[in-house]
């Protein structure tokens, strides 16, 4: 469903966006979608989303006290169907009936700042809001809901201040947050992605990045600790966690069987390609980041991924710009701050056919739905085939000799560029007698 236009001032700003400057670009674009819906003539819109986003989605409608609520808590709904998309099978031996269920991906800002009132008055309002969310995403069918990445807090991880907000570290099973989940998840007959920061009591209190599974009986199936810690811009978060332990669990539920490529793991595509060798047909990737530093990765990677190795893929990723009371700095030569820069929202599902559908708000809490056959997972690994012509053998064998001390890459030299006395490439030893190329002996170009 398409945001109301009340919901925008006259300048296409978010009336009640988060931490909205108008004079940042960051934060005075409500979504791509928005643009060109407002832009691009009705005649091209067609071709341009085609090219954009495939086979798409088609919005459904919204029913009436989702919607009423969605406008009196503040935050954007969307319901897509993808179902449209799949390939009728005939089903002939009656074992293969379509799968449908609605994958949900929920963002949201957090309501009270990290400078601003307590620990546990954050925690609380976060939880509140995380409910109402959840009670949307049930009214609107939902099957699996994903929460975004340590939902349960702010995002202090870059900060490298261990208190108050280690404080927050919790047991995956009997923790707070796993109390409120559990409790949610057997009311509402869904299955609950809650990543959280885990505080492992069998090995010294350590903590992880972990995503925790809740079935839709309420009960606990098992976790999954984030494979990837990046050490990029502020986002350093080795000070808090290290790289996980768990592999790349799949789980089995009553709506199918679900990975999670926690946040910095999207941006390896062995990461999600082993989510899909392990049998995964829906990949969740729960992510905190900001605009200045992947937000032109985002619409791409998930994507890709999801047309790669044929799963849908759902990702999500919180919104707003969250002030800390200390002021920090990353070595990366930029003056020291008290913000991260803008949460960028844009929540979206892909498909393995290409399609996905349009992102939630850059500026506003929001819930999306999409419906889904599952069966689309098999059918495109039938049609492309990418699975019968991976070559993983070789795959296999590169990556052991990638490994290896002694490892030489597989580089085919011109000789002709020997006869100049042209430098080897960076991977090879280094020429001592280098001298500079003498562009005389070069050829010409026409």
């Amino acid at each position: 469903m398409a945001s109301s236009s009340s919901e925008f001032d006259a300048n296409g700003v978010a009336k009640h966006a988060h931490n909205v400057d108008p004079k940042v670009p960051f934060t005075s674009v409500p979504s791509v979608e928005d643009i060109l819906n407002k832009y691009v003539p009705e005649k091209e819109r067609s071709v341009v989303m085609s090219i954009l986003h495939g086979k798409g989605s088609k919005s459904l409608p919204i029913p009436a006290d989702v919607q009423e609520l969605a406008d009196k808590e503040n935050f954007q709904v969307k319901l897509e169907g993808m179902t449209q998309n799949a390939v009728k099978e005939q089903n002939p031996f009656g074992n293969r009936n379509s799968r449908i269920v609605r994958i949900c991906p929920i963002q949201m800002a957090v309501p009270i700042q990290p400078c601003d009132g307590t620990l546990k008055e954050q925690y609380d309002a976060i939880v509140a809001r995380t409910d109402t969310l959840l009670n949307a995403a049930a009214k609107l069918g939902a099957n699996i809901v994903l929460l975004q990445e340590c939902w349960t807090c702010p995002f202090f991880f870059a900060t490298r201040e261990k208190y108050p907000y280690v404080e927050l570290a919790e047991c995956p099973r009997t923790g707070p947050s796993a109390q409120f989940i559990k409790k949610k998840a057997k009311e509402l007959n869904m299955v609950i992605i809650s990543p959280i920061m885990e505080r492992d009591l069998n090995h010294s209190g350590r903590i992880w990045n972990t995503a925790v599974v809740f079935g839709n009986t309420g009960n606990y199936i098992g976790k999954h600790r984030k494979n990837h810690i990046p050490r990029v811009g502020d986002f350093n978060e080795a000070t808090y966690y290290t790289e996980g332990d768990s592999g790349h669990p799949v789980f089995e539920t009553a709506f199918g069987k679900i990975g999670i490529n926690i946040c910095y793991g999207r941006h390896h595509p062995l990461n999600w390609m082993t989510f899909g060798l392990n049998g995964a047909e829906i990949v969740c990737n729960p992510s905190a980041t900001v605009g200045a530093l992947s937000e032109p990765m985002w619409a791409i990677e998930a994507r890709a991924a999801s047309i790669f190795f044929n799963f849908f893929s759902v990702v999500n990723n919180r919104i707003g710009t969250e002030q800390y009371p200390n002021e920090f700095s990353s070595g990366n030569g930029q003056p020291a701050h008290k913000d991260f820069g803008h949460f960028y929202g844009s929540s979206y599902v892909a498909a393995p056919d290409a399609a996905r559908t349009p992102g939630l708000s850059r500026l506003r809490d929001g819930v999306l739905v999409a419906e889904v056959d599952l069966n689309q997972v098999q059918q495109m690994k039938d049609i492309w085939m990418l699975a019968i012509t991976g070559r993983y053998d070789l795959y296999a064998k590169k990556l052991g000799d990638y490994c290896k001390p002694n490892f030489t890459p597989q580089i085919i030299r011109d000789p002709a560029l020997e006869d100049r006395g042209e430098p080897s490439g960076p991977q090879s030893e280094p020429v001592s007698s280098w001298q500079p190329r003498d562009r005389s002996r070069s050829p010409k170009r026409s």
